[in-house]
C-alpha cells in the first residue's frame, strides 16, 4: 500500500494549509496539522482521524502528537493518507517520522540526506542545508578562521593555495558565497569581507546530525595529518588511563576547562597567521563496573 492509497472508505480529511516541508519534528507537523484542521474543518476531532486511518483508538493521535507513540512506517502511511498528503508530500511525512524516530547516528545521518533530496525540503530549509554543508567540508571552518588572519585575501584562488591540502578554485569561492549567506562572513562599511561575531547554530532536530558530520570530518582530518604534515608541525598524541568514576567526570571537566582556555587565545591582537584544528576525544574503553552504574 503506498503512502497516498488507503483502503479506507471513512476518510474525511482535507488538505491542510500547512507545508510539510517547513517541518522537521513529525510531532509538531501533526499537532499543528490538527488545530489547524479543528479551526476550518466542521466536525473533525481525534475520532475523525482514527476513522478516517482505519484505527481502533478514537485517541491514537493525541497519543502521537504528545509522544506517547512512535508511528513505525506502515503506520506512518496511514497518518499521511488520513492527512489527505499525496505524492512527494507524503514520501516526506514518512521520512520525518523515520529520521526522528532513528536510534542511532548513522541511522539518522541516512534518513537527514533522505530528506534533503527533497526539493521542497531544500526550498524551506535552506540554512539547514548550508549548515550541512558547513559541517561535511573541512575548508568551510578553516576559510571562515583565514577570514580573521593577517593578509586575508577575499581571492578563491589565493585561498585554495593557503589550505593543506590545497582545494579547487571553484570550491574556495564556493565556500565564500556559503559563509556569506550563513552570516559567518560578512562585509565592512567598505565593502571588506571578514569574520562575523555569529556562531553556527543548528536546530534541536538536526543539531546532533550536524555536529557528528563536523566531527566526522575533522578525525578523518586528523588521520591525513599523520602523513600529510611534518612532526614539527603536529603534536598527534595518545594516552590510555585507568581512573575511578570521578576522576573521569574531572579529567572531562579540565578538557573542558582547557578548551575554553584555548578559545581565548584566538586572534587576541588580529595578527594571526595560520589556522589550525585540535580536537579532544576522550572516551571510554570498558565498560563501567555495575557497583557504579548503580
Amino acid at each position: 500500500m503506498s503512502p497516498t492509497q488507503g483502503p479506507h472508505n471513512t476518510r474525511v480529511a482535507r488538505r491542510s494549509n500547512i507545508d510539510v516541508y517547513r517541518y522537521l519534528d513529525y510531532r509538531a507537523l501533526l499537532r499543528d496539522y490538527y488545530e489547524d484542521r479543528k479551526k476550518h474543518g466542521r466536525g473533525f476531532s481525534y475520532r475523525a482521524f482514527s476513522a478516517a486511518a482505519g484505527l481502533r483508538s478514537p485517541n491514537h493521535l493525541k497519543r502521537v502528537i504528545d509522544g506517547e507513540r512512535n508511528l513505525p512506517s506502515e503506520m506512518a502511511m496511514r497518518f499521511a493518507d488520513a492527512c489527505g498528503f499525496e505524492g512527494d508530500e507524503a514520501r516526506y511525512f514518512c521520512e520525518l517520522a523515520a529520521f526522528n524516530q532513528a536510534q542511532t547516528t548513522r541511522e539518522k545521518r541516512a534518513r537527514y540526506e533522505s530528506l534533503c533530496r527533497y526539493r521542497g525540503f531544500r526550498r524551506a530549509h535552506k540554512l539547514d542545508v548550508a549548515q550541512a554543508e558547513y559541517h561535511e567540508n573541512w575548508y568551510l571552518p578553516a576559510i571562515r578562521e583565514l577570514a580573521a588572519s593577517r593578509g586575508f585575501r577575499e581571492d578563491p584562488a589565493w585561498l585554495a593555495k593557503q589550505l593543506l591540502p590545497p582545494i579547487s578554485k571553484a570550491e574556495a569561492k564556493r565556500a565564500l558565497q556559503l559563509l556569506e549567506t550563513m552570516g559567518l562572513l560578512v562585509r565592512d562599511a567598505d565593502g571588506k569581507l571578514g569574520q562575523s561575531e555569529a556562531v553556527v547554530s543548528t536546530g534541536a532536530e538536526t543539531a546532533g546530525v550536524h555536529i557528528v558530520n563536523y566531527h566526522r570530518t575533522m578525525m578523518d582530518r586528523a588521520i591525513e595529518a599523520v602523513d600529510l604534515v611534518p612532526r614539527s608541525k603536529r603534536d598527534i598524541s595518545a594516552l590510555t588511563l585507568c581512573l575511578t568514576s570521578e576522576g573521569l567526570t574531572d579529567l572531562k571537566k579540565r578538557v573542558q576547562e582547557f578548551r575554553r582556555e584555548l578559545v581565548g587565545l584566538e586572534g587576541a591582537d588580529g595578527q594571526g597567521t595560520i589556522v589550525v584544528q585540535m580536537n579532544f576525544q576522550l572516551y571510554p574503553l570498558s565498560v563501567v563496573p555495575e557497583e557504579e552504574a548503580s
